[in-house]
């Protein structure tokens, strides 16, 4: 689930490959056709939550499309700039420099900027639950 927090890595793509691989190396057996709709639905809601969850919350606090542009930027961006804080730094000053452009009012700019915080983090909460919900129904189907 490293993916969760650090949008880079592929980790619902990972935890399907792991599907994937438990089936090469034992069985395919337990998994039919409506597990593997249902972990391809739940990968496919996990690539738009991550980057529709951040626009939100942009949106959420009065941001433009540019803050979004920009949020989105600092999000794929930021991590390599800054290894460390990247992720959280990222998306924050690509929305604040985003907003720039269309509004220059500085306590609205770092409104949309915290917005784009509020959205990575839910964003993170979304993953979270989603790629919980591929491994439970992993579970469950090697089991039942």
């Amino acid at each position: 689930m490293a993916g969760t927090v650090y949008p880079i890595l592929p980790g619902a793509l990972a935890i399907y490959a792991a599907f994937f691989a438990y089936g090469l190396c034992i069985t395919f057996e337990p998994f039919g056709w409506v597990f593997w709709t249902l972990q391809t639905l739940i990968v496919v809601a996990l690539f738009v939550a991550d980057y529709a969850v951040s626009a939100w919350g942009v949106k959420r606090y009065g941001g433009s499309k540019a803050s979004i542009i920009g949020s989105t930027i600092g999000l794929i961006l930021g991590p390599f700039v800054i290894p460390a804080f990247g992720l959280i730094i990222g998306p924050f000053v690509g929305a604040v420099i985003g907003e720039l452009f269309v509004v220059q009012e500085w306590k609205h700019v770092t409104k949309v900027g915290f917005g784009s915080l509020v959205g990575l983090l839910s964003s993170v909460v979304v993953k979270v639950i989603l790629q919980s919900i591929m491994i439970v129904l992993f579970i469950i189907w090697l089991v039942v």
